[in-house]
């Protein structure tokens, strides 16, 4: 239960300073950016997770670093990007 919510407090900081450094505007408001913060930050954790262990595990530890804060922040910056592409072409 304590990484679910280190993942969530580490999004919502990860979906704010992503959003705050992408460029143009994203539409959306705080419930978007909280929302693809968490998201992004959720994937990035796993993908690294993934990439240093080779083991895919849906959450890897509970430490709020800046290690983790940056992997976060880049996985939302890629949610974000994501999102922007689902949004153009509806």
């Amino acid at each position: 239960m304590g990484n679910i919510i280190a993942w969530v407090i580490l999004g919502l900081i990860a979906g704010a300073i992503a959003k705050a450094i992408y460029p143009g505007a994203q539409g959306g408001g705080i419930l978007a950016t909280i929302v693809l913060g968490v998201v992004g930050s959720f994937l990035g954790g796993m993908l690294f997770t993934l990439f240093q262990t080779g083991k895919f595990v849906l959450i890897g530890s509970n430490a709020i670093n800046i290690p983790s804060i940056i992997v976060a922040i880049i996985g939302a910056l890629v949610a974000i990007w994501l999102w922007g592409l689902i949004n153009r072409s509806a």
